[in-house]
């Protein structure tokens, strides 16, 4: 478990603070033939959206950007153990104005759940993956008597991050321009360079899974404790969504600190953030590393900012019971649109669902869950769902799986569970794709105040108020952050 908990984002941090800041961009010269770069990606479309788009991938790889195995000593430093990753558990689209006055480094939570094109649905971690895997499998299935090549390998690669790159158009509408992988040891080279990353916690922290080991309050951190403090996701109130928060508080102080004066007039400091470059990432073949740094070095650290796509629910399952988190598309999209200029953008009216179709509740099973301590609560609200004709579906107990009631179904657009929801005197409705066609569930939390039993409700109809669950203060309004001022964010 400690091994798979190593997969963090924080292994992009070196190529971020590179490629948003421009700094030591003279250095680039040296670097650019030096870097690993990847053909046949699907990027690119001349920024005509106004921004550049730049897709930056951490891999929990054992190796370095070259291919070559890390040490035993690195193994160590990293704090993964030797067993080779598939998942990305870090993925940041960087959106950059083209006049170059600021970047936005938009977070993608691994667990969020996607369609893909050809794999199926899955976690969007597993996107690289998946593809990956399926290209083997067909080559295998091509020649059954003969030896995957490394040719196949490399295909494999390629057909992995292509796959990544689409599903990630598919989710934001952002087709990316440019493509950037970066390993976990990246992480540790880079903050060790810069002389370690000052970090504030409110609380005092002891999670071993992760290896984070912290007192409250302002301290400096580098190599594996960095890694430890951005990794940890265990015994936080949000999992995932705090771990981000974690990660882009680290990130804002280490392009602050790899703007300031000691590090730009520290030679010796440039040269180990480009050599953590130089082991660190693989970039797509057809980037002008050095043109590009050129353009972004006046950038200032207050217009370098961290955000996270929002979000519909963190604790909903697939039919096999995983663990994913939720979004409406379309609501990615217009979100990561808002950044792709300086200039601003009236707000476009939220398109609805109109009409109100008719709703047979014979035809609808709705299972119930309650995660509240009220026993036969679950009975008492299928109960009444049965009396307006409604088919029962299972009743389950599972306490605290829930953070608000709410009424989940399989698409955005199901009326059965908008009108299951009116039903149930309004209760906001959210997307879990493991609920099957012609079924919804209902999940009964705390802040459950109690059936209506009012038929009527059955033909209501109403996308525009009730469309999806509201998450708890401490999830939707997460904090964001930016490289400027003097203060050190203090953070769960």
């Amino acid at each position: 478990m400690g091994s798979r908990i190593g997969r963090t984002i924080a292994a992009l941090v070196s190529v971020f603070c590179l490629l948003i800041t421009g700094v030591g961009w003279s250095l680039f010269n040296g670097l650019s033939s030096d870097l690993s770069s990847a053909g046949g990606l699907d990027v690119g479309d001349g920024g005509l959206d106004g921004a550049v788009d730049i897709l930056l991938v951490g891999t929990d790889n054992r190796t370095d950007a070259q291919g070559n195995a890390l040490s035993q000593e690195e193994l160590a430093t990293v704090r993964t153990g030797e067993e080779e990753g598939e998942n990305t558990d870090t993925i940041l689209l960087i959106r950059i104005p083209e006049d170059g006055s600021s970047a936005t480094a938009i977070s993608i939570p691994r667990d969020v759940y996607v369609e893909t094109r050809d794999i199926g649905g899955s976690k969007i971690n597993g996107v690289y993956s998946g593809y990956k895997q399926a290209y083997l499998d067909q080559a295998v299935a091509d020649d059954p008597d003969g030896a995957l090549t490394e040719q196949d390998q490399r295909d494999a690669v390629q057909a992995g991050r292509n796959g990544l790159i689409n599903t990630i158009r598919d989710l934001t509408g952002v087709q990316a321009d440019h493509y950037a992988e970066i390993g976990l040891l990246g992480f540790v080279l880079l903050t060790d360079a810069v002389g370690g990353v000052p970090v504030c916690l409110n609380e005092d922290v002891d999670e071993p899974l992760s290896g984070a080991n912290f007192r409250a309050g302002v301290q400096t951190v580098s190599g594996s404790d960095a890694l430890s403090f951005v990794r940890q996701r265990h015994d936080l109130p949000a999992g995932d969504l705090d771990r981000i928060v974690r990660q882009q508080a680290f990130m804002s102080q280490l392009v602050k600190k790899t703007l300031s004066a000691g590090t730009l007039a520290d030679p010796s400091k440039l040269g180990a953030l480009v050599d953590a470059a130089r082991r660190s990432f693989v970039i797509d073949e057809n980037w002008d590393f050095v043109d590009f740094a050129m353009k972004l070095q006046d950038i200032s650290g207050g217009n370098v900012r961290f955000e996270t796509i929002p979000v519909t629910s963190i604790d909903s399952f697939t039919e096999w019971g995983e663990s994913i988190v939720t979004v409406d598309p379309e609501q990615v999209a217009e979100f990561v649109g808002g950044f792709a200029s300086t200039e601003d953008v009236e707000e476009e009216e939220e398109q609805t669902p109109t009409g109100t179709p008719g709703v047979d509740p014979a035809a609808v099973t709705v299972s119930v869950v309650n995660t509240t301590v009220i026993d036969g609560l679950a009975a008492r609200v299928s109960g009444s769902l049965s009396e307006l004709g409604y088919g029962v579906g299972d009743l389950l107990t599972d306490p605290a799986a829930a953070y608000t009631s709410h009424v989940a179904a399989g698409s955005a657009d199901d009326p059965a569970a908008f009108a299951v929801s009116d039903a149930l005197g309004g209760l906001p409705v959210q997307v879990d794709p493991a609920v099957p066609p012609g079924a919804v569930r209902v999940v009964l939390a705390e802040d459950y105040s109690g059936p209506t039993g009012d038929a009527s409700a059955t033909e209501s109809y109403s996308p525009e108020t009730t469309t999806y669950a509201p998450l708890p203060p401490s999830i939707a309004q997460r904090p964001t952050f930016d490289a400027g001022g003097s203060d050190v964010p203090c953070v769960n």
